[in-house]
């Protein structure tokens, strides 16, 4: 007799692996499910910033004047 292993000795998994395939796929949707809502999200966010950081819609701010008499007296 030899020891050597035969096809019908490897271990076998207590469930089948259709069943794993199965179980895997669900968690495998919602990954990308939610990653592609993260992404409509965070491009909407991006959008969103746009708009408020936009110029025309910023408080004009009031920058003195400088006079060429100023600057010639402090040279």
């Amino acid at each position: 007799m030899s020891n050597q292993a035969t096809p019908s000795d490897k271990p076998r998994l207590p469930i089948p692996m259709d069943w794993l395939v199965g179980l895997a796929t669900a968690p495998i949707l919602v990954g990308l499910a939610c990653s592609k809502l993260a992404q409509t999200v965070l491009q909407d966010a991006g959008q969103l910033s746009e708009e408020i950081f936009r110029g025309d819609r910023l408080p004009p701010l009031p920058f003195p004047k400088a006079n060429s008499e100023n600057r010639s007296k402090t040279d």
